[in-house]
């Protein structure tokens, strides 16, 4: 069991994470079975999957947590946090957090060690695929028989019913997906005379202007640059979603078509054609040069230096936050978000991340329902996981934050710890994107989160269609690493490099691309 979850990880490490797919994964044995993962009995747990009745849950006196930078960090107080959430449960939190780039290379390292937390954050790809190799607690009867699913208080079952794998769940989102719309600064706009694009050819002649007119009113022609990404393509899924104007509907890895079956979407027209897009912008110098290694912060500092003013990026509070920091820069904070122009036709909706317990855990159960279940308990609990902690992230208490005034008992957010001049805006959990409502404490998201942001999260859930989960099968997992690793040298070979289409796509397949692609397709359509 060792050795296979080392190779999971290895596989996953290298493909990054796949594409959004269907949600229809390979019939697995469901018997009872023991699990020696590296050294570590985890049969019972495994096994035992249904919901005892409240009366039988323990409650745990110890929580081993695994959490990525979506939850507070130690220079963002994560010990205030954590304190307070011990003082509300009377649990003991043990948190593992690794620096949020290398959140998944550690996770590996963790499982392959057998020293597995209880309970750990996943992406789409690797809750798939660590559910496949049973590391994974099925959570579906205590879902079922909680709380939380009786009260009401959650908003939208269609999300855990698309995090179900074969019928069973095995992670819990508190929040949607969410996902990235297009930002174009206005300014710009108004400086080159033109309106917000609502298609292709439009949007082109934007960047256009943007690039070879004076946008940022310096009096220079052609010192800007019109898109910059973190990457051409994305790292994880929907892979597209920073780029989505040129991609359109291409789909760079494997989806189930109209007919129900199985393709890999590289192969297709659709993503030649995309290529092609991309290739003629970046060689116009519409794209940042550098886009190739950027990284998401450095785009967001191009972004604020007033370098290019196209930037597709996560919808909701982040506005606020692009906002904020244009204008702590001196530049025109006023940002249009795009509704998707008419070639694109919708954004794209990730699969929302997880919370997942591991098959190790000695009471899954109490784990469940003391820990996953009460991040929407409607009080305090879920105001912690949103909002952080009084007179350290918000506060009631009159004073001035950042030049504004608020009077005795009006809550407001405070100045970020780590990033001094700005706002928090959340914790956790997004308010404009959370799944349980508001009980026993009123929720101030009405009164703190920015008007731009609930436009942008409003056009986004508007505008958006839901990925669907992405699945593992033996031949991925063996596959998909060199597959991807090859599809993204080629995708730059083409878009960087100004390599043919035609010749991009031979090197796919004498490279083996199209024979590992085809192996990959054979077992997803079993």
């Amino acid at each position: 069991m060792k050795k296979k979850i080392v190779a999971l990880v290895l596989a996953m490490t290298m493909a990054g994470s796949l594409v959004a797919c269907t949600n229809n994964n390979d019939t697995k044995d469901t018997e009872a079975k023991t699990t020696e993962a590296a050294g570590v009995d985890t049969t019972e747990a495994a096994n035992d999957t249904e919901a005892a009745d409240d009366s039988d849950i323990v409650k745990p006196e110890k929580i081993k947590i695994m959490i990525d930078g979506t939850v507070f960090t130690k220079p963002n107080a994560r010990d205030a946090f954590q304190a307070r959430w011990e003082e509300l449960t009377g649990i003991e939190l043990e948190i593992t957090q690794p620096d949020h780039d290398a959140y998944y290379d550690v996770v590996g390292q963790t499982l392959a060690s057998g020293d597995w937390p209880d309970v750990m954050i996943l992406a789409s790809t690797y809750y798939t695929g660590y559910a496949a190799e049973d590391v994974l607690w099925d959570m579906t009867d205590a879902w079922e028989n909680s709380e939380l699913k009786a009260s009401g208080r959650f908003t939208d079952e269609g999300i855990i019913d698309g995090l179900k794998i074969d019928g069973s769940l095995y992670g819990f989102a508190p929040t949607r997906g969410n996902g990235c719309v297009t930002y174009v600064k206005e300014a710009w706009l108004e400086n080159v005379g033109l309106e917000a694009p609502t298609n292709y050819e439009q949007f082109i002649e934007m960047l256009d202007a943007f690039t070879n007119g004076d946008p940022d009113g310096n009096g220079i022609d052609g010192d800007t640059y019109a898109v910059a990404s973190a990457g051409i393509i994305g790292p994880e899924a929907p892979f597209t979603n920073y780029l989505p104007e040129f991609y359109q509907d291409a789909r760079p890895a494997f989806y189930v078509n109209d007919s129900g079956e199985w393709v890999d979407g590289f192969t297709e027209d659709a993503m030649k054609d995309a290529l092609t897009r991309l290739q003629e912008a970046y060689a116009a110098g519409y794209i940042d040069q550098e886009s190739l290694t950027n990284g998401t912060a450095d785009c967001r500092n191009k972004f604020y230096e007033d370098k290019f003013g196209v930037f597709t990026y996560w919808a909701g509070t982040w506005n606020t936050n692009l906002k904020t920091n244009l204008e702590a820069n001196g530049i025109d904070g006023r940002l249009i978000a795009l509704e998707p122009i008419e070639e694109l036709g919708t954004y794209i909706e990730r699969v929302p991340p997880v919370w997942a317990i591991t098959t190790s855990s000695e009471n899954p159960e109490g784990v469940f329902k003391y820990f996953i279940e009460t991040m929407l308990d409607g009080g305090e609990l879920q105001f912690l996981w949103t909002y952080g902690v009084e007179d350290v992230h918000w506060s009631r208490q009159a004073g001035e934050v950042l030049g504004k005034t608020f009077a005795e008992g009006e809550f407001h957010m405070l100045e970020n710890l780590e990033n001094s001049g700005t706002l928090y805006t959340k914790h956790h959990i997004d308010p404009t994107i959370s799944l349980g409502t508001f009980t026993t404490l009123e929720d101030p998201r009405e009164n703190t989160v920015a008007e731009e942001a609930k436009a942008s999260a409003a056009l986004f859930n508007n505008n958006s269609r839901m990925a669907d989960l992405a699945v593992t099968t033996d031949a991925m997992s063996q596959y998909n690493g060199d597959l991807q690793t090859l599809k993204n040298e080629i995708i730059a070979s083409i878009v960087v490099d100004g390599m043919s289409v035609e010749e991009g796509m031979a090197t796919f397949e004498s490279r083996g691309g199209a024979e590992w692609s085809a192996l990959i397709v054979e077992s997803l359509n079993k």
